[in-house]
């Protein structure tokens, strides 16, 4: 297994002098508070190697990279915010593959560690494939918010298999009251919420290999599997007594305004779905960890396929060779690296060698608890997919379905426009 040198700057001792030092720049995604929080993290590198090293942010990020890289003028390494531009960059010979031992380290140290591997192994422009991406800084979207005393107050527990989460929809619409608080819309992204939970059931229903499948359409859409989790996702949405306003209110409400059900008194529901950004639509007040919560969205007890989670994050890739960028990432691997951003915000990670109480954020360390515990991660499967179905069909096919379509119908319209690309 590969050991990494990163245990901290004290012990690093410049690797190789002033003398050896390079000037290491790196090209990504992120702006404004990101931004002056990636550039503390590589500081640090920076004291630790005597590497020079300087970040330049875009939000035009995966535009500009596919230019640079053409051009010959890419940084030395690039953040990637969605791994398929990483897989496409791979197989056109943009990127260089990570050093020997990384993926071993990363199967060693990650939780869910083979997963990570998988997400970043691409294929080259030879056919062969190797890991390009190293993932650091990522999100759950696994989560269910809920207001803590309206359980204390109706006698419900935070359920922990998809049967007893089931089994508590069921309760409290036998109490008279509604259990789901669900939203599509979003302008001209509306439909995209759907997809986040169907790709959740996908991967509490079927294995993490036909996920895969899946989203490559190895794996058709209308394969039975996938109409099975679209049902599922409609056992939730498509019922007048399990959601706010109806089954028929689900594509009209606004996914920012479909949180604010849960705070109303009485409330109009009691759980809600969604990734961790979603405090954001809270009302101001709101104290996450205090009068609202959240916990995992469990997985079937009698399916036997672990404690998967969903989620998205940054892939980082060489794309102009050097020893300074293949130092950079060695230096990821450090459990410093984490924890600086940890002690900020903003910022999970499936690090198992980290030590969590350095989150600056009590919620964030309980996020990431649930990633530290996961047994499979899987990217959002939409932004994996070719945009004209992962942002195009499958959104619009969500809508059709909680708009009382079936889940064949959808499935086999999701097909036609993936095979129309072909």
């Amino acid at each position: 297994m590969k050991i990494s040198l990163y245990t901290g700057v004290a012990a690093l001792a410049l690797t190789a002098g002033a003398a050896h030092a390079e000037k290491v720049t790196v090209f990504g995604p992120w702006l404004g508070p990101d931004q002056e929080q990636v550039e503390v993290v590589l500081d640090g590198f920076a004291k630790a190697t005597g590497h020079e090293v300087s970040y330049v942010g875009s939000d035009s990020f995966e535009q500009q990279i596919v230019i640079d890289a053409e051009a010959g003028s890419a940084p030395n390494v690039a953040i990637f915010p969605q791994p398929g531009l990483a897989q496409d960059m791979a197989k056109n010979g943009f990127l260089s593959p990570l050093a020997e031992g990384t993926e071993e380290w990363v199967a060693e140290n990650y939780a869910a560690g083979q997963s990570w591997v998988d997400l970043g192994t691409f294929a080259g422009p030879d056919g062969e494939s190797d890991l390009y991406g190293f993932f650091y800084k990522v999100d759950v979207k696994s989560l269910v918010w809920y207001l803590p005393e309206n359980f204390e107050d109706a006698g419900y527990e935070v359920p922990e298999t998809m049967e007893e989460l089931k089994a508590l929809t069921e309760q409290i619409a036998a109490d008279g009251e509604t259990p789901w608080c669900i939203g599509l819309g979003s302008g001209g992204a509306t439909g995209w919420p759907a997809t986040d939970w169907v790709e959740d059931l996908m991967l509490r229903t079927v294995s993490p290999e036909d996920y895969d499948a899946w989203t490559t359409n190895e794996l058709a859409f209308d394969d039975p599997k996938v109409i099975n989790a679209i049902n599922e996702f409609g056992w939730f949405a498509k019922n007048d007594a399990y959601v706010a306003g109806g089954a028929s209110a689900v594509a009209a409400t606004d996914f920012r305004d479909s949180p604010k059900g849960l705070f109303d008194a009485p409330p109009q529901c009691y759980m809600h779905r969604q990734a961790s950004f979603i405090p954001t639509f809270f009302p101001e007040d709101a104290v996450v960890g205090e009068d609202v919560d959240f916990f995992y969205f469990p997985a079937y007890a009698e399916k036997d396929l672990g404690a998967p989670v969903l989620g998205a994050g940054t892939l980082w890739a060489i794309t102009n060779e050097s020893q300074g960028a293949h130092d950079l990432i060695e230096y990821l691997e450090s459990a410093e690296a984490h924890e600086t951003w940890m002690a900020m915000s903003g910022f999970l990670t499936p690090h198992k060698g980290v030590d969590t109480s350095v989150f600056g954020d009590p919620t964030l360390k309980k996020m990431n608890d649930i990633l530290l515990n996961a047994t499979t991660f899987r990217f959002d499967g939409s932004d994996v997919m070719p945009g004209g179905v992962g942002a195009g069909s499958f959104w619009t096919g969500m809508v059709d379905f909680t708009g009382g379509a079936s889940a064949e119908e959808v499935a086999s319209e999701i097909q036609d426009s993936w095979d129309a690309l072909k």
